[in-house]
């Protein structure tokens, strides 16, 4: 009779284990459904702040329209960091930076006296270079043209000799004089 008992017994046990495994294996499931909806949640929200920053983007740009406006929101960005005008920074990077296209650059620059965005950069950095001229008479010209962004001081030297007439050194000396 022990024998008897001790296998109902173990029946009861086994019947008692498949019901609690039956049970985790449901909530296993449920779990797993949860988590499915969760990630699934998180790749809308996901999506859709991505959304939202191109939405609020094109609406900043939207106000661009106007010529002037831009052209002040690209005088901004440049004055408010100098560091931009240094180096290989080009038009298209300016348009990146801006976040408009490169159409839209190059229309307001036609609309503009400028020929291009590299061509608005360069006069941009002249004129840095002419302010540091006038303000930092202990710089070197290879300081200036470098602190200003030109490639070259020669890049540099043409450029100031097409706008003004003479060169780094004779503006220099002409500011001097005027003191």
């Amino acid at each position: 009779m022990k024998a008897e008992e001790q296998i109902r017994q173990l029946q009861e046990t086994v019947e008692q284990l498949k019901a609690e495994n039956d049970q985790l294996l449901s909530r296993n499931m449920q779990l797993s459904e949860q988590l499915c909806m969760w990630y699934e949640m998180r790749q809308r929200v996901s999506w859709l702040k991505e959304e939202m920053e191109i939405d609020r983007r094109n609406l900043m740009i939207a106000d661009l329209t106007d010529d002037a406006e831009l052209l002040a929101v690209i005088e901004t960005r440049l004055e408010q960091d100098t560091s931009l005008l240094k180096g290989e920074f080009s038009g298209s990077q300016l348009a990146t930076l801006i976040g408009v296209s490169q159409a839209r650059l190059t229309k307001l620059f036609r609309n503009t006296t400028y020929k291009s965005a590299d061509d608005y950069l360069d006069f941009v950095r002249l004129v840095r270079a002419m302010q540091l001229l006038r303000e930092h008479p202990e710089y070197g010209i290879v300081g200036v043209s470098e602190d200003a962004g030109f490639k070259s001081v020669r890049t540099f030297q043409r450029h100031m000799q097409e706008a003004v007439g003479m060169s780094p050194v004779e503006f220099r000396m002409m500011l001097e004089k005027n003191k």
